[in-house]
């Protein structure tokens, strides 16, 4: 068989193993939130409000950037990953190393986009147990959300300015 055929990939690198546990893992505990939540008699919220997505939104997409790029949660990263380069915004670009599960895991921990279905699971099950608190948390992500843009602003203002 020639290199490649028959594989997912041209390489033959990408973890499907690893993927498929990192998917059995969220489901596993997707399942046993919801047993848990039904065996305490905890009840769904009839409706989500428009403004409550919009928190757990800015929240998810904060909270994500905060475990895949930023430089003081690196630590976390690390078993798994190897720092590619510094970005701005005191952000980093890590790549992940190993194979299989650790692979998978390198992959999830430096993609915010991949990180942000779980940060949205888990919000969303403190969201049914512990509204308010989670809407406290949620407010407190978002206007970090906010004042990054503001730093941002500031910054674009500054380097205008200056010609």
């Amino acid at each position: 068989m020639a290199a490649g055929e028959g594989s997912y990939d041209d390489r033959d690198e990408v973890p499907l193993g690893g993927y498929a546990a990192l998917a059995g893992a969220f489901a596993a505990g997707t399942a046993l939130f919801a047993g848990v939540a039904r065996r305490r008699g905890l009840r769904l919220p009839e409706r989500v409000p428009p403004w409550d997505v919009a928190l757990l939104g800015a929240a998810t997409f904060k909270a994500s950037r905060l475990l895949t790029k930023d430089k003081v949660t690196s630590f976390l990263r690390a078993p798994f990953t190897r720092r590619t380069e510094e970005i701005p915004a005191g952000e980093v670009m890590d790549e992940p190393r190993g194979s299989g599960v650790r692979r998978a895991v390198g992959d999830l921990v430096s993609c915010p986009f991949c990180t942000s279905v779980w940060v949205a699971g888990a919000l969303t099950g403190g969201y049914v147990c512990a509204p308010r608190a989670t809407r406290l948390v949620c407010a407190g992500l978002g206007a970090v959300t906010v004042a990054d843009w503001l730093q941002y602003a500031w910054t674009l203002t500054e380097q205008e300015a200056e010609g």
